[in-house]
């Protein structure tokens, strides 16, 4: 059973890996509009999902154990001696 402290960097980390990977999907449909070059629609479309899906998958594994540590105070020195 999940702690109340590990709900809530469980949620605050999917909001963050899912706020990048959004990022990254407008920055690549920005890209695909801004080069020029005349892409279909399912391109765009293909290209969009799997730029969210790999950003997806290379972000989780990072944000979630600095979220959590974050959250749950690992990592951080007390300044008390």
């Amino acid at each position: 059973m999940m702690t109340e402290l590990e709900t809530q960097a469980a949620r605050r980390a999917g909001i963050i890996y899912t706020g990048i990977s959004l990022g990254m999907t407008l920055f690549f449909l920005a890209l695909t509009f801004l080069t020029g070059k005349s892409y279909t629609p399912v391109a765009r479309a293909g290209g969009a999902v799997w730029v969210f899906i790999l950003t997806m998958i290379v972000t989780m594994p990072i944000v979630i154990p600095t979220v959590k540590n974050k959250v749950m105070g690992y990592g951080i020195k007390s300044k008390e001696r």
